[in-house]
């Protein structure tokens, strides 16, 4: 059973703000006085600064992106063990590969990615090669500053064919986070983990919808799914962009990347291809300042000025299991191991206008005794 609210014009809803910190989002650093391996050219910079994105190709050896599938592959065959285990699935699927055994496992059980992507929360030692490259901390210094932290949010993403549930509205990275991350500059890395199309649903900006340094107002859930959503008149009317002008697809090839900071508009389409598109989203951002994350989890600390010689302390960030922490925030219910839902703070931060088995399992959410009975 689903329920849609109407709207509520007149209620402020905890995530909405006025402010704005344009000199935040469009300030262009200035050319490094030695350029470091893996930094950009000022015209990279300049370009990035203008449209809030930028695709980056030939980046990456395969060698620093191998290991990572690697652990993709594991991730995938725990889980389909597990499930087999425990009766929810009649086949492993060994025969399917990194790019179609989880959607093989997803058809016999429904949700299955989302399974995947809440147990995703420990660091393994390919990705820490990956996010701390020296070179993608080059990358990072130029733009943040000496001071580069890795901020507690990342993702493993299995966009499976066809799936609602990973295909991602138009949104602010930042309406998932706390307000006051609304004024600290955050730095993504896309990477795919084979080439992004638009046939498989790579990722679709709003170019320029972040040069107002504002946040607008989102809404909360989009179908099935777990994702806040913006509207495009709210983008028009709060971002001053021009959605018939300004839309773009940003495809790019495996050892390449998408960079863009946290609050330009984006989103993906529907993978019609037959491949799964695994990506991850690494995130870096400067000391001394909010995570966004309502003070759930602490960032990595990478590179220092005062510290050349950072030892980067992944067990102790890898001892707090991030969604736990947010599922424990909104008092969620979990049914199993296998629950197929997911929830978070943000689904405080904006106006409930559709509600479904996500946010039902939500406990102070008052739809969920009308949904459960």
């Amino acid at each position: 059973m689903e329920i849609t609210n109407p709207k509520q014009d007149s209620k402020v809803w905890p995530g909405e703000s006025n402010e704005a910190f344009p000199e935040v989002f469009c300030h262009v650093p200035p050319p490094p006085k030695t350029k470091k391996p893996g930094q950009l050219s000022q015209e990279q910079i300049k370009q990035f600064v203008q449209d809030g994105y930028l695709i980056i190709d030939d980046y990456f050896d395969k060698s620093e992106l191998e290991p990572v599938k690697d652990w993709i592959d594991d991730l995938v065959d725990d889980l389909a063990e597990q499930l087999f285990k425990a009766g929810k699935i009649k086949d492993l699927y060994k025969d399917f590969g990194t790019f179609k055994r989880l959607t093989r496992i997803d058809q016999d059980y429904p949700g299955a990615n989302i399974v995947l992507l809440k147990r995703a929360q420990q660091v393994p030692k390919s990705l820490q090669s990956l996010w701390a490259n020296e070179r993608l901390l080059n990358l990072a210094e130029q733009i943040l500053g000496p001071e580069v932290w890795g901020n507690p949010v990342w993702n493993l993403r299995p966009k499976v064919p066809r799936d609602e549930v990973t295909t991602v509205p138009w949104h602010q990275d930042a309406a998932y986070m706390d307000n006051e991350s609304y004024s600290q500059f955050v730095l993504s890395a896309w990477i795919p983990f084979l080439d992004a199309t638009e046939e498989n649903g790579c990722l679709k900006f709003v170019k320029g919808g972040h040069r107002s340094g504002k946040v607008a107002k989102h809404q909360c859930c989009h179908g099935d799914t777990f994702y806040v959503r913006l509207e495009k008149d709210e983008m028009e009317r709060k971002l001053g962009v021009d959605m018939a002008r300004d839309v773009v697809a940003a495809p790019v090839k495996y050892g390449g990347f998408v960079l863009f900071n946290n609050i330009v508009p984006h989103g993906s389409t529907v993978n019609f291809s037959s491949d799964i598109r695994w990506s991850v989203d690494l995130r870096w951002q400067k000391p001394g300042s909010s995570f966004g994350l309502w003070g759930l989890k602490k960032g990595v600390e990478m590179r220092s000025s005062t510290n050349p010689s950072v030892h980067i302390d992944w067990d102790t960030f890898n001892e707090i299991d991030r969604t736990t922490l947010q599922e424990q925030y909104v008092n969620a219910i979990m049914e199993d191991e296998f629950d197929t839902t997911l929830h978070g703070p943000w689904m405080k931060q904006w106006e409930i206008v559709h509600h479904n088995r996500h946010t039902a399992a939500v406990r102070d959410d008052p739809a969920f005794w009308q949904l459960r009975g």
